[in-house]
């Protein structure tokens, strides 16, 4: 495809400095205000909103002639586009997002030697304790992974990524999400209907579920208040899951074995009911919070005020 990867996001928070030193202990490296991952780079910006909100996020491409098919078809949809050498802007107007396309190199990331595991009838680790219970080393997230937004208007926030930009549908919730990819990711985007636009929630690659139940566990250590929903298994996209609260109201996930789509022609979307079971395969039950936003009162408000 000509999209190759999710670059890099920018969120707007009322409290900077607060949700900055929580990210940085998450496991994100800073500087400033931008954050990065060990494969990534500099994938995340924090910046002052008086809302809790996605302002920017920014598509790898390939060559001019990418940027030059993405600027055609938004202008066939009627958005307005900047240009310039290397890139193009244009907003998402439903979810006041900006999507920068931007000409990048490709991203490999390099394999971590996993060490073998046993299972039913076959011990592939023998005489040996595994690994993933000696690690002691701090997390370091290996990528951003997606982003998912509240949009109230969310057919034509699809038609803007889908149809304008060229993520491609993974997967859909009838009525209710659109699970959207720019890489061999399952998901890089995830639309969710909502009466008003917001952030819902960052996710994080990391090696596998060990990394994933140490992280958490690691950032609950004298803050239980962050925990919001895990350990779990998503069913759409597969991965491993655990959510928890960042300062401004954010959910941040750490997450581990995701689908991966290198064949178009063999990945068959699906479309699936709302329903629990199109979320979690399994884990704990869902909290309220998840579905619907503890804020969204304030978000609703502080959106007829602008």
């Amino acid at each position: 495809m000509a999209l190759h990867r999710l670059a890099s996001i920018t969120i707007g928070v009322p409290n900077v400095e607060e949700t900055s030193r929580y990210y940085a202990e998450f496991g994100l490296a800073r500087d400033g205000a931008t954050f990065s991952t060990t494969d990534g780079g500099k994938q995340l910006c924090i910046v002052k909103s008086p809302t809790r909100r996605l302002i920017e996020l920014c598509v790898g491409a390939d060559d001019f002639d990418d940027l030059d098919r993405v600027a055609e078809r938004l202008t066939a949809l009627g958005v307005p586009v900047e240009r310039d050498a290397a890139s193009l802007r244009a907003i998402e107007v439903h979810s006041a997002a900006r999507a920068v396309v931007k000409i990048l190199l490709r991203v490999p990331q390099l394999s971590t030697a996993i060490a073998p595991s046993n299972g039913t009838g076959r011990a592939d680790r023998e005489n040996d304790r595994a690994p993933g219970i000696l690690r002691e080393g701090p997390i370091r997230p290996r990528k951003l992974g997606h982003v998912v937004i509240g949009t109230p208007e969310p057919e034509a926030s699809r038609r803007f990524f889908v149809d304008g930009i060229g993520f491609k549908v993974s997967d859909e919730v009838r009525g209710v999400a659109a699970f959207l990819r720019c890489s061999s990711d399952h998901h890089n985007l995830l639309l969710q209907s909502s009466p008003v636009a917001f952030l819902h929630h960052t996710s994080w690659q990391v090696d596998d579920v060990d990394e994933v139940g140490r992280g958490a566990m690691r950032m609950l250590e004298g803050h239980p208040e962050r925990h919001t929903w895990g350990l779990g298994r998503h069913f759409i996209g597969s991965n491993f899951f655990w959510y928890l609260r960042d300062p401004a109201g954010n959910f941040s996930e750490y997450y581990s074995d995701m689908d991966t789509i290198t064949d178009d022609q063999l990945w068959k979307p699906g479309t699936w009911e709302p329903s629990l079971q199109a979320l979690y395969a399994w884990g704990p039950n869902v909290p309220p919070s998840m579905l619907t936003p503890d804020d969204l009162a304030d978000l609703m408000a502080a959106s007829h005020q602008n």
